[in-house]
């Protein structure tokens, strides 16, 4: 698989830090995450002393997934129109005042479950920003080669102060208290958004105009419906986090009622699970070089379930430690692939909101992991919870030989310079609909070969916009083929074109090979009109031709 390819041949896991911007930014995010991994821990600790509700507890971890769900796709959306880091400026801002305005309520005295939830919520607001935009940045900051590399040091960082952050949370909850964690992660929130306003990175941008929030929507999720390594990246990414997050979202449980611990055990389990993810990750390249990428995917899915079945029949503290590292290198090893299969399989012009529908998905996978298992856990048991996540981690681990990810046809992300064919009306960039009609004459010798390339074109220009694609065959001139689609606007068949990639190109000169004829395929271009009286506007059908 060429993911693995570029994994293995490509930067070290180190490379993209000789970046400044970059490792500006990672190093402060990593500052940040140890907060953030302060504060979740004395936010699940405190909710667990505060309220008996098993559900109340789990939904900590829905509170900030859930709005990743609901706002990630239109986050997406608008870091691909406008600017990725104005995004992040906006996201990392909202992490900060809800972990601030925590802080202040602490202070004051002031907190409840339902407050604790709704800041949670207001600061995932700000995580469903901030990470596509940050993600598919890392594409315009670092070469293409050097993004497996980055993914992989990005999923790393975060999991090495997961492996310092909960430890050090539970300590200072234990003696300082949660005002004190509450504190610290304020502090630490500010970074992030302090190096991203330091750092500007140069973006390749659209000599077009910047879409509808509306219609990049739909063209992103038209996108990623029909990119089928895409779609199962998500896909599975989705049920994996349904399932694993029954590991987190129950692991204040496993401490507080199997282990009888206090915040310093639930700190010291978190820091097994980040010590875990933290040495996978590190060896996460050599592990894509001795494991093929499907296979390491399902070891790492059966190791997350191996995790859920000893957290739900052990009681003792190391041996729930162990059985977390294992889950945590699962864990880190499964998100580093899914985040590279779509990254690499994202043209540029979309990759933010190819990003945002995969967090959208496996967000909301989580958020609704965590009421369910949390659910099962209040009504049945917290063994029952663990050992049934553990059967849907199985499951998932066979998901590959379902759905399979290859990205072997990958080609260049960037798109094409494409100069607007001349035509004899002016028309406006609302003009249209615009009808493309493209005749061949094929020998019938080359008809398979030509159908091949007619499938892989179809495939290319669908993705990027085109409508009502068709092909057609002359009954009566057999050797004469017709290729037709349709744009809803002059602009967008502009567009289409400015999005389609060297290699999708490369298809065009392919079938004018297979043209009998000495010129060029001849592509006629149409603007339809309606002979509807009342829509009139005295507009003169209009039909230009360009070589």
């Amino acid at each position: 698989m060429q993911v693995e390819d570029i994994s293995i041949s490509g930067s070290t896991t180190l490379d993209p830090l000789r970046n400044a911007a970059f490792r500006s930014i990672w190093s402060s995010t990593q500052a940040a995450n140890l907060g953030w991994l302060v504060q979740t821990v004395a936010i699940s600790w405190l909710m667990a002393t505060i309220t008996a509700s098993d559900l109340m507890v789990a939904l900590v971890q829905a509170s900030t997934t859930l709005p990743a769900f609901i706002l990630s796709i239109i986050a997406g959306a608008i870091a691909d129109t406008y600017s990725r880091r104005s995004v992040m400026i906006t996201g990392l801002s909202l992490i900060a005042l809800a972990s601030i305005a925590l802080t202040v309520s602490a202070a004051l005295g002031f907190v409840s479950p339902w407050l604790i939830l709704a800041l949670g919520f207001v600061a995932g607001c700000g995580f469903a920003l901030n990470d596509p935009a940050w993600h598919a940045s890392v594409g315009d900051i670092l070469d293409k080669r050097d993004i497996p590399a980055a993914v992989t040091l990005m999923s790393v960082g975060y999991n090495v102060t997961r492996s310092v952050g909960p430890a050090l949370g539970g300590a200072i909850v234990a003696f300082l208290g949660p005002l004190a964690a509450f504190l610290f992660s304020a502090c630490s929130n500010l970074a992030p958004l302090g190096a991203v306003l330091r750092n500007k990175w140069h973006v390749c941008s659209s000599p077009l105009p910047a879409e509808q929030i509306s219609t990049a929507v739909h063209d992103g999720i038209r996108f990623t419906a029909l990119s089928s390594d895409i779609r199962a990246a998500v896909i599975r990414a989705t049920l994996f986090g349904f399932a694993a997050i029954a590991i987190l979202a129950l692991l204040p449980l496993v401490a507080r009622d199997r282990l009888a611990g206090g915040p310093i055990t639930y700190g010291v389990l978190f820091a097994g699970f980040g010590t875990g993810a933290c040495i996978a990750g590190l060896n996460n390249r050599l592990l894509r070089k001795l494991i093929p990428q499907e296979w390491l995917m399902a070891i790492a899915s059966v190791a997350g379930a191996g995790c859920c079945i000893s957290l739900a029949l052990t009681s003792s503290l190391p041996v729930a430690v162990l059985a977390l590292a294992l889950g945590g290198a699962g864990w880190v090893i499964t998100w580093t692939g899914f985040d590279v299969w779509v990254q690499l399989a994202s043209p540029r012009w979309v990759v933010g909101r190819t990003l945002s529908i995969y967090y959208a998905f496996l967000s909301g996978g989580m958020a609704a992991g965590s009421w369910i298992w949390g659910t099962v856990a209040q009504t049945y048991s917290l063994t029952s919870s663990l050992e049934l996540a553990a059967a849907v981690l199985l499951l998932v681990a066979a998901s590959g030989f379902v759905l399979p990810v290859d990205l072997a046809a990958e080609g260049d992300q960037h798109g094409s310079v494409y100069p607007a064919p001349a035509v004899a009306l002016d028309l406006m960039p609302r003009s249209g609909p615009i009808a493309a009609r493209t005749e061949y004459s094929i020998d019938e010798n080359d008809l398979n070969v030509f159908l091949h390339h007619m499938r892989t074109r179809r495939y290319a220009l669908t993705r990027a916009g085109a409508r009502d694609w068709a092909l057609q065959r002359n009954l009566r001139k057999p050797s004469r083929w017709t290729e037709t689609f349709r744009t809803p606007t002059w602009m967008d068949f502009l567009r289409l074109h400015h999005r389609l990639s060297p290699s999708d190109q490369e298809v065009v000169q392919l079938l004018a090979r297979l043209h009998m004829s000495d010129k060029p395929p001849e592509t006629d271009l149409s603007i339809e009109r309606t002979t509807d009286a009342r829509r009139t506007r005295n507009q003169p059908v209009a039909r230009v031709s360009r070589p």
